[in-house]
């Protein structure tokens, strides 16, 4: 099952412009600025920077990064079916 992340608004919708891989990479398209991919993975103080800029940013618009979730791939209902298909 594929995971991703987005945006939900303050009226409760999926952000389709914000879809990302992980709560990091989301985050990286709400703030203005640029931040560094590597830097934000090794530098804990780089890091708090834009944790404090992306809080900043949802808070003021009302926003939340959540996980949503892809379709999960067909499976048959037992195990005697899939003995079946084999």
């Amino acid at each position: 099952m594929a995971t991703a992340w987005t945006v939900k608004d303050d009226t409760g919708r999926l952000l389709a412009d914000f879809v990302g891989p992980s709560p990091v990479e989301v985050g990286r398209r709400i703030v203005l600025g640029h931040y560094d991919a590597f830097r934000l993975e090794v530098s804990s103080s780089y890091r708090a920077l834009f944790d404090r800029a992306v809080s900043q940013a949802l808070e003021r618009r009302g926003w939340q990064i959540v996980r949503i979730r892809g379709r999960q791939p067909m499976r048959p209902a037992c195990a005697a079916e899939a003995g079946a298909l084999l």
